[in-house]
């Protein structure tokens, strides 16, 4: 429940929008964070298909100009990689408990 919690937290507050309009600087820079978090998870040999998806998604409105929908797409596909590899690393060890003895 309190890790729901957290990645639901995350999530807002990822997705939250601001107060000007993105440009193309806004856009690589969010893009770069995302895709550094989809690499770690893909590591991890934990990433997610909606973050792949997320990722194009900015990347195809960028390319049409569209900056904001670009880095709030790319905001997300960061939170979702970042929730992924949250998952892995609680997994790693939390799986244990489940484990019939």
């Amino acid at each position: 429940m309190k890790q729901s919690l957290s990645l639901a937290l995350l999530l807002a507050l990822s997705l939250a929008p601001s107060a000007r309009a993105a440009n193309e600087a806004d856009y690589k820079a969010a893009y770069a964070a995302a895709e550094a978090a989809s690499k770690e998870a893909a590591g991890m040999r934990n990433q997610w298909t909606v973050t792949v998806s997320a990722l194009a998604a900015a990347k195809k409105a960028a390319d049409g100009g569209d900056f904001d929908r670009a880095v709030a797409a790319a905001r997300e596909a960061e939170a979702l990689a970042k929730a992924s590899i949250f998952q892995a690393v609680s997994e790693k060890e939390t799986w244990k408990a489940m484990e019939i003895r």
